[in-house]
């Protein structure tokens, strides 16, 4: 039997495609109402295949339950947020999962941690918990790290056809998961050691941070002097070895506005252009508001309640509100005036989450004169007729029609 710890984004999946191809699973979470749902039959946030993939687990034998198993394999995928005064990896919930793990687990046990970390930071925060409990690494203990990668929006093909890094003290430890993993993974398993297997996965986010990071500053120095920053990328991308981004209204999610700070929090005074990217994509939901803010001097408008920001997730088509640039803005906001006054939509997010909150595209549009489409939602762009007679400020770069401002 295998225990998947943590059932979020990452976890729930994972213990789903793990048990649909015939692995004995029990996923634990410490949230009473997530177990309480999928033991209700119902999946926890919207993800396509998701449902047809849970049916297939539970066909298959799936337990949820909040209480850890004595097993001997433990899968953990658990938050790893990074502390904002230092910028280094919190490793508390991982470090936490180990402990309870250690509480129950048998002799042999091999703890697999997919939650991305810096690279040390097993050696740093998980080896000396397993001293204090009396455990001995690489005998009573085997230590994994296989770094999920995946991204909300096509979390089940990348699931089976995504290269995966598996990193382990012993190769019999590495093949053994290789092994498991191989029963849903069809893509290429690459082992290697634990430290190398947390850098890699820090490595690959900073890279995409810094890609898009270059494309928003680009925008910030066409606007500047009156230049279509699309326009230059089009043309700048017909070169055979340039692949330049489109800019944004920020980064969001649980990845690539997250890692890249462990790296500058780890190595302050080298990772450089890493902290010039974060502080880039950072500083786009404020740059946002300064567009906004122009375009309605532009057309004399004075009325801030009738704006409106489409978008909540910080990603299309899901409904994943982590860090999203809509409530970095919405934040920055708060800063300047006594209250939300802006009205917000997004057809994915159901519940009441900000102020002015519309639930359907009707009622957002009946009291919005300037729209802010900082989310490229399938529905947006099958609705752009309805825009007609609108201001728009498009940050996605999907809005066909003529007079729309952009970045």
């Amino acid at each position: 039997m295998i225990n998947v710890i943590g059932l979020g984004y990452i976890g729930l999946p994972t213990a789903l495609i793990l048990a649909a191809n015939g692995n004995e699973i029990v996923g634990t979470d410490y949230n009473e109402n997530v177990i309480m749902e999928l033991n209700r039959g119902r999946v926890t946030f919207k993800e396509g295949g998701l449902d047809s993939l849970f049916e297939k687990a539970v066909s298959k034998g799936i337990i949820f339950s909040s209480k850890y198993q004595k097993t001997d394999m433990y899968i953990v995928s658990v938050p790893t947020p990074y502390d904002a005064a230092s910028k280094k990896v919190d490793a508390r919930y991982v470090v936490n999962a180990v402990e309870q793990i250690l509480e129950v687990c048998e002799k042999g046990t091999i703890i697999v941690i997919e939650s991305t970390v810096s690279p040390g930071t097993i050696d740093r925060y998980v080896r000396p918990v397993l001293v204090d409990k009396d455990f001995k690494s690489g005998e009573d203990i085997h230590l994994v790290h296989a770094p999920e990668r995946i991204i909300p929006g096509n979390m089940l093909y990348e699931l089976e056809n995504n290269s995966r890094t598996i990193g382990a003290d012993k190769p019999e430890i590495a093949e053994k998961i290789k092994k498991l993993y191989s029963s849903f993974c069809k893509a290429e398993l690459v082992l290697t050691d634990i430290r190398t297997a947390e850098m890699t996965k820090v490595v690959e986010n900073t890279f995409r941070d810094i890609n898009i990071a270059y494309a928003n500053e680009l925008a910030k120095i066409c606007r500047s002097d009156n230049m279509d920053v699309y326009e230059i990328i089009r043309i700048a991308n017909k070169h055979p070895r340039v692949n330049i981004l489109a800019p944004g209204p920020g980064v969001g999610g649980h990845c690539i506005s997250v890692d890249p700070w462990f790296l500058v929090g780890d190595y302050p005074g080298l990772a450089n252009i890493i902290l010039a990217a974060r502080k880039i994509n950072d500083s786009m939901p404020e740059f946002v508001l300064e567009r906004v803010h122009d375009i309605m001097e532009e057309h004399g408008m004075k009325d801030v309640s009738r704006v409106g920001l489409y978008g909540l997730t910080y990603k299309e088509n899901v409904d994943d509100m982590r860090e999203s640039p809509t409530l970095q803005m919405l934040k920055t906001m708060e800063k300047h005036l006594s209250g939300n006054l802006v009205s917000v939509y997004d057809p994915l997010i159901t519940k009441d989450v900000v102020q002015n909150q519309k639930h359907s595209l009707d009622d957002f549009l009946n009291v919005v004169d300037l729209i802010v489409i900082l989310v490229g939602h399938d529905e947006i762009k099958e609705n752009m007729d309805r825009l007609k007679g609108k201001i728009i400020l498009d940050t996605r770069g999907v809005c066909t029609l003529e007079g729309t401002y952009r970045l």
